[in-house]
């Protein structure tokens, strides 16, 4: 990437999981306006669910979190947090169809393995007691490797997840215990002998632009993950937020790598995997050409929620339990509160615990479209948006901000290519896709948000 480009386009932007982004959500939006959008999402697209979990806990906090995250709190705090989980479930679910399927469960925290993990498996059977689901459903949790002993990777598999995200973040010690994270409790080659003899999917998750790493550093850890096989490796940039989560400021104490630093991390990891065939797929995933991903994508139609990457067999409307669940319904997003006893005592009044929310209009739904289509496969085909949303091409770019002149510039830049049928990412400008989506975006015209920098 030449260095003029990095200097440009390296400012903040939306990272897109969420159209409008999670900043714009308002506490004008209550737990009465989400008991409306939980019943009106009975007849809004995707038919599928996807049930989100938050467990906020974990054993030691890591400096470069930018999740909801608490120290494992004494006494009966835990136990009383699982079960508020559980009449949150029973508070939402008569609201929903029971002949809906269920695609997806995901858990993500902090740490959901601080939890045992029967008491996992108790909130699967909660929800899939209720709903059908479709063949092969994707039922996943985030696992934090440094305090799973042997058996505790067994009891993960045998509680019925068919998919384990590691939460590697790096191999390097130095690294770690830069940014106060606990090393693999056995070494990750263990774990993936003993996950490979159960036949479960597993996930790899990296972080580059963390304090110690470099280029050489960062290339050995991935060379190490690629000697493994995960099914899918994702390399996250670390996104340095500190008036959104002021313990990252720690991190500037130690310092940071440079935006040059880290676009090199990224594109020698990019080099590294594409040499050992995984596909790059979206923002920062890598998988087999035999994973539903890389089909969807090859055939543009990779989507995205708050779960992640999925294919329209597993694509839902997102239903989350917990504190700053994030629901993200047809046409309405509701997050539920970020405090943990505020969370506990409104459910057990049997109040929905919405902290706040935001309801989409008509436009604002054309450009989530159109901005997912870009995020995920690199393109737009507007006379494809067109069908999928039954308007007509002009009306949709209507609804976005497109700028022809501001395309124009962005194409000179060797970003992009485009005519008035498409927009299509050159595999030089996919680094700054988030850039091309901020220039549909109408709300970026006049925005005092604060946002991650790309690189």
């Amino acid at each position: 990437m030449k260095q003029e480009l990095l200097d440009k386009y390296n400012v903040p932007v939306p990272r897109y999981t969420s159209y409008p982004p999670a900043n714009y959500f308002h506490d004008g939006f209550n737990d009465y306006d989400y008991a409306d959008a939980l019943q009106a999402s009975n007849n809004q697209k995707p038919e599928l669910i996807s049930f989100y979990f938050h467990i906020p806990f974990c054993h030691r906090l890591c400096h470069y979190c930018g999740c909801n995250s608490y120290p494992v709190p004494e006494g009966e705090i835990v136990d009383r947090y699982v079960e508020a989980l559980h009449k949150e479930i029973d508070l939402v679910l008569p609201l929903l169809d029971n002949r809906r399927k269920v695609s997806q469960i995901h858990y993500g925290g902090g740490s959901p393995t601080v939890l045992p993990a029967i008491e996992l498996e108790e909130l699967n059977d909660h929800v899939l007691d209720k709903f059908p689901t479709i063949a092969n459903p994707e039922i996943a949790v985030e696992c934090h490797p440094g305090w799973i002993m042997e058996q505790g990777w067994v009891q993960l598999v045998k509680s019925g997840f068919n998919r384990l995200s590691i939460g590697v973040q790096d191999f390097n010690k130095e690294v770690l215990r830069g940014v106060n994270r606990q090393s693999s409790r056995i070494p990750m080659e263990d774990v993936m002998e003993i996950l490979r003899s159960l036949d479960v999917r597993v996930n790899m998750d990296f972080l580059y632009g963390l304090p110690f790493q470099t280029e050489e550093s960062f290339a050995q850890t991935i060379e190490r993950a690629v000697a493994m096989k995960p099914d899918r490796l994702v390399t996250f940039s670390y996104a340095h937020v500190p008036w959104a989560f002021p313990r990252q400021q720690i991190l500037e104490k130690v310092g940071l790598p440079s935006g040059d630093e880290k676009s090199r991390m990224f594109e020698t990891a990019h080099r590294i995997l594409c040499e050992a065939d995984y596909q790059p797929i979206g923002l920062d995933h890598f998988v087999r050409k035999d994973d539903e991903l890389y089909t969807a994508s090859q055939n543009g139609q990779l989507h995205r929620n708050f779960q992640g990457y999925c294919t329209r067999r597993t694509t839902g409307q997102v239903y989350a339990f917990g504190v700053t669940g994030i629901s993200q319904l047809g046409t309405a997003y509701a997050q539920n509160t970020k405090d943990i006893m505020e969370y506990i005592e409104k459910v057990e009044a049997g109040i929905l615990p919405v902290a706040k929310g935001y309801l989409l209009s008509r436009e604002e739904q054309i450009t989530r479209e159109a901005i997912e289509m870009l995020m995920c496969n690199y393109r737009i085909d507007w006379n494809e948006l067109s069908e999928q949303l039954s308007t007509p091409a002009r009306s949709i770019k209507q609804a976005t901000a497109y700028d022809e002149a501001h395309l124009r510039e962005f194409a000179e830049d060797g970003l992009i290519e485009f005519d008035k049928n498409q927009i299509r990412m050159t595999p030089e400008g996919r680094l700054f896709v988030r850039n091309i989506a901020a220039s549909l975006d109408k709300l970026m015209l006049e925005t005092n948000k604060s946002f991650s920098k790309p690189v």
